[in-house]
C-alpha cells in the first residue's frame, strides 16, 4: 500500500514537471513572437501613462509611439537568407596600406570569394605603414554587421577551424595577386591553387582586380560592399555624427583633404616649398622603406607633371580663385600636416574658420582613437562623405574613396582639382605674367566641368595603370538615368 501511493505521488510531481514545462515553453515561444511583431516590449507601464485620465493615456501613447520609432532604428536588420554553396577552401588576405587602400582591397578580396566559391576568413590589416597602426579589422569596422550583410553572398569566418591554423603554421602557401587581373585570371590561375591548398594567402590587396571588364554582378558585389557592408564600429560611427552634427550648425561646410602630410611628401618625392633639411629628412625617410621602390626623384618635374600634392600655400590661391569667400567653414581632413602650423599660416590667414576634429572634439573624446591613424581617418572619411563640398588637394586613395562615394550618394560636389593646369597657372601668376582677375577666371574656367558630375570611367585598354579608378567612379552602381542625364548636357 505504502509502495503504491509513492508511486502515485511520483507520477504526479511528473505531470506536474511536465505541464510546467509545456508551459514555459509555451509562453517564450509566445513572448519572442510577440517581441518580433513588436506587440510587446517590457517597460514600466506606470511612468509610461504618466497617471491616470485621458491626459496621461494620451502621453503615455506618444511615448509608446516614440519608443517605437527608436526602436525600429535602433533594432539590428533582419539577416539574409544564408547562400549555401560548397567552399572549394579558405581565403586568407592581408591587406596593405592606409585605411582606404584596405577598404578598397577589402571590396576586391569579396568579390574574388564570392567569384571562387571561397571561405574568406576576416581580413589582416596593415600593421607595418608608416604609421605603424595596430588597429585590427574589428577595431575600425563593424565586424558582425560585415559578416551578416553579406552572408547570403559568401561565409565569412573570424578564423580558421582549429585543424587548418595548426597546418598552416607548417606550411602556408602565399602570393601577391597580378595587379588588374580581371575574373578570367582568378577562375583559370587562382582557383586550382585553392583547391589544391585547401587555404590560400594573398599577402597584398591593393589594385588586385581590374577596374573595366568585370561582370556586372560582381562590380556590383564591390559596390555592396563598400558603401554597405563596410560600417565602422558604433564608437567611430557615433563621434563621426557628432563631428558632422557640430560643423552643420554652423551652416554649409566644405571638407579640404589637404594631402600635405610627412609620408606622401617622402614616398612622391614632392618637396616643393620645402627647407634644404626638410628635403634631406624627407630624402632619408624615404630610403628607410624597402618597399617604396622609387628612390631618386625629380621634384620640380614631377610637380609640373602635376603629380604632386598642392601647398597649403597654392590651396589658398586656389580656393579663393574658386570664389570661396574668407569666412568659408573649412575642415582639413587629413594626419599631421608636415611643417606643423608654420605651413598651414597662409591658409589660416586666407581663411580663418579653418577647423580640424581635435578642434572640435575634447582630448577625452579623441584619446581613444590616438595613435591609430585608420581610426582617424575613418573620422575624416565620415566628414568627408557629409560636407557640401569635398576638395582633395591630391588623387590618393582616400581622395578617390571619397570621390566615389559621393558619387554614389547622388553626385555630391567635389571639385576635382586639374593639377598640371594650376601648376602652370599659379607660376604665371605669382611669376607675375597673369593678373589677379586672369589668374581666378583661367583656374574657374579649368574646373567648369570637374564637380563630380555624372561621367563615363575611362577605359584604356592594356594600360590599367591609366585607367579612371572603379572606385572613383562606380558607374555601374550609380543608375543608369545620371549617366543619361549627363550625355543629354554634354
Amino acid at each position: 500500500m505504502v509502495v503504491a501511493m509513492a508511486a502515485a505521488r511520483r507520477r504526479r510531481v511528473w505531470r506536474w514537471a511536465m505541464r510546467a514545462v509545456a508551459s514555459a515553453v509555451m509562453w517564450t515561444a509566445v513572448l519572442q513572437l510577440a517581441s518580433i511583431t513588436g506587440l510587446w516590449r517590457p517597460r514600466v507601464f506606470a511612468d509610461c501613462w504618466g497617471g491616470s485620465g485621458s491626459g496621461g493615456a494620451s502621453a503615455g501613447l506618444a511615448a509608446l509611439a516614440g519608443e517605437d520609432r527608436v526602436a525600429a532604428r535602433l533594432s539590428p536588420p533582419a539577416l539574409v537568407p544564408r547562400r549555401v554553396y560548397r567552399s572549394n577552401g579558405y581565403l586568407l588576405v592581408t591587406c596593405n596600406g592606409g585605411l582606404n587602400q584596405m577598404r578598397a582591397g577589402i571590396c576586391d578580396m569579396v568579390t574574388i570569394a564570392r567569384h571562387l566559391n571561397l571561405t574568406l576568413v576576416l581580413p589582416e590589416l596593415d600593421k607595418r605603414s608608416f604609421w605603424a597602426d595596430p588597429s585590427d579589422f574589428g577595431d575600425i569596422f563593424d565586424v558582425n554587421h560585415f559578416i551578416n550583410s553579406l552572408r547570403d553572398e559568401l561565409k565569412i569566418v573570424k578564423a580558421l577551424p582549429l585543424k587548418l591554423q595548426l597546418k598552416t603554421r607548417r606550411r602556408l602557401y602565399s602570393m601577391p595577386p597580378i595587379s588588374w587581373s580581371n575574373d578570367t585570371y582568378y577562375l583559370k590561375r587562382v582557383l586550382p591553387l585553392a583547391r589544391k591548398h585547401k587555404v590560400i594567402h594573398f599577402n597584398k590587396t591593393d589594385a588586385r582586380l581590374a577596374n573595366n571588364g568585370i561582370p556586372i554582378h560582381l562590380q556590383m558585389l564591390r559596390c555592396r560592399v563598400n558603401f554597405e557592408a563596410l560600417r565602422f564600429t558604433p564608437q567611430i560611427e557615433a563621434l563621426g555624427r557628432k563631428l558632422i552634427s557640430t560643423l552643420q550648425r554652423s551652416g554649409e561646410f566644405v571638407v579640404l583633404h589637404l594631402r600635405y602630410e610627412m609620408d606622401m611628401l617622402s614616398f612622391s618625392g614632392c618637396t616643393h616649398g620645402c627647407s634644404d633639411k626638410e628635403t634631406e629628412e624627407l630624402t632619408r625617410m624615404r630610403y628607410a622603406y624597402p618597399w617604396w621602390k622609387e628612390k631618386e626623384i625629380d621634384s620640380e618635374t614631377k610637380r609640373l607633371q602635376g603629380l604632386c600634392p598642392l601647398t597649403p600655400e597654392e590651396i589658398a590661391l586656389v580656393l579663393k580663385a574658386l570664389g570661396f569667400s574668407k569666412d568659408t567653414l573649412i575642415y582639413i581632413a587629413s594626419g599631421e600636416i608636415y611643417g606643423g602650423e608654420r605651413r598651414l599660416a597662409a591658409l589660416k590667414a586666407a581663411y580663418p574658420n579653418l577647423v580640424r576634429k581635435e578642434k572640435l572634439l575634447s582630448s577625452n573624446e579623441l584619446w581613444p582613437f590616438q595613435n591609430h591613424s585608420t581610426q582617424m581617418a575613418a573620422l575624416d572619411y565620415m566628414v568627408s562623405i557629409a560636407s557640401n563640398v569635398f576638395i582633395p588637394s591630391y588623387d590618393g586613395n582616400m581622395a578617390r574613396l571619397v570621390e566615389g562615394h559621393r558619387r554614389y550618394s547622388g553626385f555630391r560636389k567635389t571639385i576635382l582639382l586639374d593639377r598640371t593646369k594650376l601648376v602652370e597657372l599659379l607660376d604665371h601668376f605669382q611669376g607675375g605674367s597673369l593678373s589677379w582677375d586672369e589668374f581666378s577666371a583661367a583656374v574657374k574656367e579649368a574646373h567648369q566641368y570637374r564637380m563630380g558630375q555624372p561621367t563615363d570611367r575611362r577605359a584604356i585598354p592594356g594600360q590599367p595603370k591609366e585607367e579612371d579608378y572603379f572606385y572613383a567612379n562606380p558607374q555601374e552602381c550609380v543608375g543608369s538615368s545620371s549617366m543619361g542625364r549627363l550625355r543629354d548636357v554634354s
